[in-house]
């Protein structure tokens, strides 16, 4: 896994913390004293799902700075390298550990039944974070605490809806492509569906559909793959940062130039996470359009839970983080749907 500098760190907590409220208890500690013994310590057993992206590796990052022996924990990290099989088989292994805590960030939604009915009958609390899981008895978890991946689809659409009006862009003239994240997870199932109701709803020419693993490499591959198909796509909806990064690399290579000006013959970008600066500085730079926060900065909230757990609180079931969105124009400052509001930021060219 690509470690990141302290200087990286810093500045995403900043900007994530700063620009848009998390929504949580951002005190790590759980229970800090001066001098933590093994006895003291709570262990946690985290299962993440890899380090598949930027944000995948924020959000490790996230949960090692949180779950240390300075702030009363001891954590077990296991990473499933995108395989759902090495989840279980960790759990297994938290389960046999006796860890107080099992954090669990799913490669898929099904297939849990069985390993988390194991940790239940063990009398081990299980937190889910980031994407869900579909089990038959929401019993076999304690909680969830992540984004709302379909809201997320539908507000970048949305944004995109009020970008065309505004442009006088015709709905029919709109020839926009997929690139989905990996089959079957909670953000590629979310992002999906809300890019599919918005696509209907909006008579948006939707000409294809690739998978793009949420990864920079199978980006490269799903808009190669489309482009052999549809030539005159002009809008590129990718389901994360770095399959957008891909995108970009391969249309420009193709003699394409990405913008907003889907009109002018530019190929419009839109993705989600907004994480690294990278990506940042393609929407600054006008090569993406628009991006569907999602905020990685789990570990604080996970122990704001773990905490309610030790003191005899129930936490909420569903806790979902409050997210906005980053684009490349100031022509629109509020985004709204389903009763919800987000701001819109703007990042300009430096």
């Amino acid at each position: 896994m690509r470690s990141l500098s302290a200087k990286a760190i810093c500045f995403i907590m900043m900007i994530s913390l700063c620009c848009f409220s998390a929504g949580c208890d951002s005190r790590p500690d759980n229970v800090k004293t001066e001098n933590n013994t093994e006895e003291d310590l709570v262990v946690v057993g985290f299962s993440q799902v890899g380090s598949e992206s930027y944000w995948r590796n924020v959000n490790t990052e996230s949960m090692k700075s949180v779950f240390t022996k300075e702030n009363g924990y001891r954590l077990i990290f296991e990473d499933a390298q995108q395989k759902q099989t090495n989840q279980i088989t960790a759990i297994r292994s938290f389960i046999q550990r006796e860890v107080d805590y099992i954090v669990l960030a799913p490669v898929t939604e099904t297939g849990w039944d069985t390993v988390l009915t194991e940790a239940k009958e063990a009398g081990i609390p299980v937190i889910i974070v980031d994407r869900k899981v579909d089990v038959s008895d929401d019993s076999l978890f304690t909680c969830w605490v992540g984004s709302d991946f379909e809201l997320e689809g539908m507000l970048v659409c949305m944004w995109m809806s009020k970008f065309f009006d505004l442009k006088g862009i015709d709905p029919g003239d709109v020839h926009i492509a997929d690139i989905q994240g990996t089959l079957g997870s909670s953000a590629q199932l979310g992002r999906t569906k809300g890019f599919d109701y918005m696509a209907d709803l909006h008579g948006w020419d939707v000409v294809g559909y690739a998978e793009g693993e949420f990864t920079r490499s199978k980006g490269r591959e799903a808009m190669s793959e489309i482009l052999r198909k549809n030539d005159d796509v002009n809008v590129v909806y990718c389901e994360n940062d770095s399959e957008a990064l891909g995108a970009i690399e391969v249309l420009e290579a193709a003699g394409k130039k990405c913008g907003s000006d889907i009109a002018g013959g530019e190929v419009m970008i839109v993705c989600f996470d907004g994480i690294s600066e990278e990506v940042r500085a393609c929407v600054a730079n006008g090569k993406i359009s628009c991006i569907g926060e999602c905020n990685p900065l789990h570990g604080p909230r996970v122990a704001s839970i773990i905490r309610s757990l030790e003191a005899g609180d129930e936490p909420e079931k569903y806790q979902y983080v409050t997210e906005g969105i980053f684009s490349d124009t100031s022509e629109i400052e509020k985004v709204m749907i389903s009763g919800q509001e987000r701001t819109v930021t703007v990042i300009r060219q430096p």
